[in-house]
């Protein structure tokens, strides 16, 4: 099922299936969410948990036992029921259940609470830890943003001037491999070169925000910060770039396999919850 939230300025779409954002559409009828074309890639803007990334061997192990858990986890292919809904907000939420805990034994539940101020939709994730034991998750956004003019015309600028180094995948997995990336006046010229070898992926970062520049000028920009991680992601000729605020990111080639120990995971405290967000506005 399909729902919608208005401003005076923005209207949100959203399916149940992964509590998804699907369209972003400012007054005009211009679209901001890619549409999920599969000739290219067939999701707008999916959430990523309990993991982000890949697990090495797709599976990990807990308290001796051994489980499997896809690329990026189940939550963007779980259908969520509509916990509240007003005209400018909405909050899903998903909960264990005997079919999660074949994969992820632990009572979580999962709200994905939507809010549309003016030119900004803001995304909060709140993750409840409804059982006796510590909970260790991975979160994060997917956010696909529509391009519709020619890849050479946008940029993006990052909030302070950085000096960027992304972490190299190898079939999926962090390599050990670092890729300095030139920044020139903290704006980084976009070209489809730079994900060659996948997403660029960076574990620390000075700027909370990324501005997406069309010609030079602001189009869209996302805040995140209350995610330490961030991933951006196209391939060649593909319309569109993500920009994925994260908390956590993929095993490395090197991992050890046991999810409590897993890198740039929270561990969440038995009976506890803890929320974070991330907000696009829309500039242009």
């Amino acid at each position: 099922m399909t729902y919608s939230i208005k401003s005076n300025c923005l209207t949100a779409t959203f399916n149940t299936k992964g509590a998804e954002l699907t369209s972003l559409k400012n007054n005009n009828n211009k679209e901001y969410i890619w549409e999920a074309n599969p000739q290219y890639w067939g999701k707008h803007s999916p959430v990523l948990f309990p993991i982000v990334g890949v697990l090495k061997n797709n599976s990990y192990t807990y308290n001796g036992k051994t489980y499997t858990l896809s690329r990026h986890g189940f939550a963007r292919d779980k259908v969520f029921s509509v916990k509240e809904q007003h005209d400018d907000t909405i909050t899903f939420v998903l909960a264990a259940d005997e079919a999660t805990k074949e994969n992820y034994p632990f009572n979580f539940e999962l709200q994905i609470k939507y809010t549309l101020a003016a030119t900004t939709l803001c995304i909060d994730y709140i993750v409840s830890n409804k059982g006796a034991t510590t909970m260790p998750f991975s979160i994060g956004g997917h956010p696909a943003f529509a391009l519709p003019n020619n890849f050479k015309d946008y940029s993006l600028q990052f909030e302070k001037q950085e000096d960027l180094v992304s972490t190299q995948l190898q079939n999926e997995l962090l390599s050990g491999i670092k890729t300095p990336i030139s920044l020139k006046d903290s704006i980084l010229p976009l070209n489809y070169n730079l994900f060659k070898n996948d997403a660029l992926i960076f574990k620390q970062l000075q700027s909370e925000t990324i501005t997406i520049l069309e010609e030079n000028k602001p189009f869209l920009k996302v805040a995140f910060s209350d995610f330490p991680h961030l991933g951006i992601w196209t391939k060649p000729n593909y319309p569109f770039l993500c920009i994925e605020p994260w908390q956590g990111y993929a095993d490395s080639v090197n991992s050890n396999g046991k999810f409590i120990e897993k890198e740039g995971s929270i561990v969440l405290a038995e009976k506890a919850t803890i929320q974070k967000g991330f907000s696009i506005e829309i500039l242009n």
